[in-house]
């Protein structure tokens, strides 16, 4: 043992380290002389910092050797994932869990109102150029998807954006969200560049023009150490007490991401101006990016958030102007947990309640599309890179009262939407809500008339497995055909969420024109819904509003229990009367070329159609993405064209 000694007291020596750091922590002292220089100095970190305990179950040196350094590699790796590495993590931690011990206000000396935002009613002129100035910048703009893994919460095992955003055509959501950015940089090249045949031309000359691919960056989210108690001890993995347990940072990790990759100096020299980022299986969120854009561009807004109504006291974030004693006025998300408390502290007896209207006059983040104005430099990013204050702590559950020790490990975790704490109070910060709206005039808290009502348009989330989400009720089916339905919470299930892409297109057809019949009550997997006629088009028929409505002509109707699929740019619907199921499939192309390709389609198409039949989520016979949704097409009968030669031809039974 005395040998042991010895030679550990010369292999510190030769490295000129001083051992009595260690001298709390006799363990650790024992096995200084297995570990290199570098994790001798992040074991004295740790014991600066109070974390002697992870050295306590240490043994004799030759015990375990791989496996304790294996430890001061992972705290290596946590040190350079965080901000001011994990001294910085620690200190971050141990002063927000003193506020909380202590009770403290995180909006203490702000007063809350509802912020300056747009409201847009579908279909009508002001949404339509909002569209159009949406397109314009497309070309200007950055995609950033914040793809959340694996999809087990949903009862699904792949990868949640390989999921099928719907089954009539069983285009994943990773596949819709390509085409439609495809789609809208071709449109704004469009405009930018002329019509549609000049910019084919310049193409076929050679020349480059603009550019219609996507390049995709694999940016993966580090995780950070959870904490254990008040002091902030470092968590032990319950199954390996040679690991420190860990969470993932949170979404707003995005941002760091974005600077130490090089990509924001890449999107600078690119010329970018927006970056939209938004989350992993949203199938409505491309039918309101263009406008949600537009509004962003015509208003120079730095942050613009993509807001749906919202019911008080719902488990949703709102969108809330907060105004400081001092002056000081920002507009952010408050959690609907502290929304309710802020509101009755600061005069407004009745908390978080609903207008006349029936909704909260603070828009729901959903935190789904937020488009944030690049401006040309990276400045602005990096200080949200490196801004602790920015953390907050994640599933703070105390034990008892003393609140001293916690019923399971938490961490610090940072939120995309806490971006706006970082911008100068000059800062323009806004929301835009896409839906029907009605105006109110009777809203104690609101700086504008206007109260939005609907959200179909832009939200239907896949984030519940099927057993979860038969236990909830559905809140609001749709206000556009008013009906008493049951109140609770959104399915948000991969059931729900097909059902609403149905509605949606529905809706879009009928606002052009069509004469779409009401939705059937039908229960799938537990969960009843509202079942439209399954209408599909793929991005490049139309990615706004003004392009679809030019492509509806005459007298137009279709059934409940049809099914349309519309795959191609040049298609028309014209006195058309549907009642089956319809899937016209044409190649794309510019008309003055001779890859050019029109389709009529028009007169009565009646057939059996495609029928949905229930499947048993606990039907393993059947694959899980049908499993998921609870029904399953059964394609009886349909009239199916498809059109890959140049002409221009007439569908017409």
């Amino acid at each position: 043992m005395a040998a042991t000694i010895e030679s550990a007291t010369d292999h510190l020596s030769k490295l000129g380290i001083d051992s009595g750091f260690a001298n709390s922590a006799p363990n650790l002292r024992k096995n200084l002389h297995l570990l290199s220089s570098e994790q001798i100095e992040l074991a004295k970190m740790l014991i600066e910092m109070g974390q002697s305990h992870l050295f306590e179950h240490w043994p004799e040196p030759g015990i375990d050797d791989e496996e304790k350094r294996a430890l001061l590699d992972q705290v290596a790796r946590l040190n350079s994932s965080y901000p001011g590495g994990l001294k910085s993590y620690i200190k971050t931690a141990r002063e927000l869990l003193a506020e909380s011990k202590a009770g403290q206000n995180p909006f203490d000396g702000f007063t809350p109102s509802v912020p300056t935002g747009e409201a847009l009613s579908f279909g009508d002129d002001i949404f339509i150029n909002y569209e159009q100035a949406g397109i314009r910048e497309a070309k200007n703009a950055a995609f950033v998807l914040v793809a959340g893994g694996l999809g087990e919460r949903l009862g699904y095992n792949g990868i949640k954006v390989a999921l099928p955003a719907e089954t009539t055509t069983g285009t994943c959501f990773l596949q819709q969200y390509i085409e439609s950015i495809l789609v809208l940089q071709d449109a704004s090249c469009s405009l930018a560049q002329g019509d549609y045949a000049s910019q084919k031309t310049v193409y076929r000359n050679g020349t480059k023009l603009c550019n219609y691919t996507i390049t995709t960056y694999g940016l993966h989210l580090e995780k950070v150490a959870c904490l254990d108690d008040n002091d902030a001890r470092l968590a032990l993995d319950p199954k390996n007490k040679y690991i420190i347990q860990t969470k993932p940072h949170g979404h707003g990790d995005v941002h760091s991401l974005l600077y130490s990759s090089g990509l924001l100096n890449i999107w600078h020299d690119a010329g970018l101006k927006w970056v939209l980022f938004f989350q992993d299986t949203n199938g409505l969120l491309f039918k309101a990016i263009p406008a949600s854009l537009g509004v962003s561009a015509t208003k120079q807004y730095h942050v613009n958030s993509l807001a749906v109504p919202r019911k008080s006291k719902d488990a949703i974030g709102g969108i809330t102007r907060l105004t400081h004693t001092d002056g000081r006025s920002m507009v952010i998300n408050v959690e609907y947990n502290q929304l309710d408390p802020l509101l009755r502290a600061t005069g407004f007896s009745d908390g978080d309640v609903n207008c006349e209207t029936g909704y909260s006059p603070f828009p729901g983040n959903i935190n789904q599309v937020r488009s944030a104005a690049f401006r040309g430099t990276v400045t602005t990013w990096l200080y949200y890179c490196l801004q602790e204050h920015l953390w907050a702590l994640d599933n703070l559950r105390y034990k008892d009262a003393s609140k001293t020790s916690f019923k399971s490990s938490t961490r610090l975790e940072c939120m995309m939407q806490d971006y706006p704490k970082t911008l100068p109070p000059t800062a323009r910060v806004g929301f835009t809500d896409l839906a029907f709206y009605v105006p109110s005039t009777k809203n104690s808290f609101s700086h504008g008339p206007v109260i939005v009502i609907d959200a179909w348009l832009a939200y239907a989330p896949v984030k519940n497995n099927p057993e979860d989400a038969a236990k909830m009720k559905v809140k609001e089916l749709g206000t556009y055909f008013p009906r008493k339905v049951p109140k609770g919470n959104p399915y948000h299930s991969a059931t729900s969420g097909e059902m609403a892409i149905y509605r949606a297109n529905s809706l879009i057809l009928k606002k052009a024109g069509v004469q779409v019949d009401d939705p059937v009550q039908q229960v799938f997997n537990g969960q009843e819904v509202e079942v439209w006629p399954r209408i599909v088009w793929k991005p490049t028929w139309g990615i706004t509003f003004s392009e679809i409505k030019s492509k509806i002509r005459g007298s137009c109707s279709i059934s409940q229990k049809s099914t349309m699929v519309i795959k191609g740019r040049n298609v028309f619907l014209q006195d058309l009367s549907l009642d089956g199921a319809l899937i016209v499939d044409s190649v794309d192309g510019a008309e003055e070329f001779s890859d050019y390709c029109l389709v009529k389609v028009g007169g009565s198409v009646k057939n059996k159609g495609w029928m949905l039949e229930n499947v048993d989520y606990k039907d393993t016979t059947m694959p899980e993405e049908i499993r998921t949704r609870g029904f399953k097409i059964n394609k009886i009968e349909q009239l199916e064209k498809k059109y890959s030669e140049p002409g221009k031809f007439c569908l017409e039974p």
